[in-house]
Formats: structure tokens, sequence, C-alpha cells
């Protein structure tokens, strides 16, 4: 029987390259499903509908929630991002961890829905690099960048409802650390309860000659 997958949710900073440390996590095993969010941010130049997100107007966004099709959202920067339901808790069924990239807003809102959910906060080797990750992106003038900070201060004070912290220094290394401890809560006992339960039978019907 297929064990049911986790939800894995990754906040941080914007420009701590949460992106980046995802796309290598994602390269480590076959088992994470990445969730698309929907958002009504305009899409950067690189960026596609359908793989970094969906992308629609303010009134699309809304039916979506009138109809009850997001698990959570949250207005980030004057703008819209939430997560599709069926999406999620289809690959879960099929045995996937889901991970989604989302805000400290949007993290409070599953944890309520999904207590078993594992929420990972990643941060910055320091205040001053992830200023200087932000100006890097050259794609953003300086108040977009200021109001990003001002964010960041906000979300700092929400570090604790999270499960983990990792400090990304080093993408590669971050994206290591983060699958060995997903793949790790695949043998917790709460987790494996039913395999536990079929084996004890089987020894008793062992014992007994059966």
């Amino acid at each position: 029987m297929v064990q049911q997958g986790s939800l894995v949710v990754i906040s941080g900073f914007s420009g701590v390259g949460k992106g980046t440390v995802i796309r290598k996590l994602m390269e480590l095993s076959d088992s994470y499903a990445l969730s698309v969010s929907a958002t009504t941010r305009p899409p950067r130049q690189e960026e596609q509908n359908g793989r970094e997100y969906f992308f629609m107007n303010e009134q699309q966004f809304n039916e979506m929630i009138r109809k009850h099709e997001l698990i959570e959202f949250a207005c980030y920067c004057d703008n819209y991002y939430g997560t599709p339901r069926k999406f999620v808790e289809e690959q879960m069924t099929l045995g996937k961890d889901v991970i989604l990239e989302i805000e400290t807003q949007g993290a409070e809102l599953i944890r309520r829905q999904y207590p078993d959910a594992l929420l990972i906060f990643i941060m910055p080797p320091s205040g001053e690099e992830l200023r200087r990750r932000l100006s890097a992106r050259g794609s953003e003038k300086e108040q977009v960048i200021r109001q990003r900070l001002e964010r960041a201060a906000k979300e700092a004070e929400h570090i604790e409802d999270y499960s983990y912290v990792f400090v990304n220094d080093d993408a590669d290394e971050c994206a290591g650390r983060l699958n060995a401890l997903i793949q790790a809560q695949r043998s917790r006992m709460d987790r494996n309860t039913e395999m536990i339960g079929r084996v004890r039978t089987q020894l008793v019907d062992f014992l007994k000659g059966e």
C-alpha cells in the first residue's frame, strides 16, 4: 500500500534563494511534487504560466476563493498568491511529498488545516546578505527592494511558528539537508502504524501456526 505523502511548507524572505534551493531539492528525489501557486502578480521575463505560477487577474483569483479551490491564500506586496487544493491532495494520495513555497500568512493557514505538515523557514546568512541578493536581481526598483525588506522584518516575527530553520549559505548543501529531513519523516512512528500493526498480526498468526 502506498504511504500517504507529506505536506512540506517552505517559506523564507524574498531574495533568500528559496526558489533555487527548491529546484535543487526536486532533483534529489522523485518522491517530490512541487505545487504551482496561483498569483495575480505579473510574470517576470523568464517565467511561464503553469510552470512558476498560474498567472491570473483578481477576478479569476476571487472566483477560486469563492469555490474553495485554494487551501490557502495571502496578499504579498499588493499581489495575491494561493495554493490550488486539488493538485495538493491528489499528489499526497499518490504518495508524493508535496512542496509548497508560500509566505508566512499562508503557512499559518496550512498548519491549521494540516497539523502534520512540515513547516520549514529558510534564512539568509545575514540581513546584509539578504539586501545584497535583492539588489543583485537587477529587476526591481529601490522602492520595491525596500518594501521587500520591510516585509521580511515582519515575517521574521513568525519564524518560531515553523518546525525547522535552515540557513541558505550554499544552495546545494541546503537542499541536501532539506532532503534528508523530509525523507526521514517517512520513518516517523505515527506514519507507520498500519505497517506495524500488519507485522504484529503476521507474527501472532505465525506463532499460532496459521
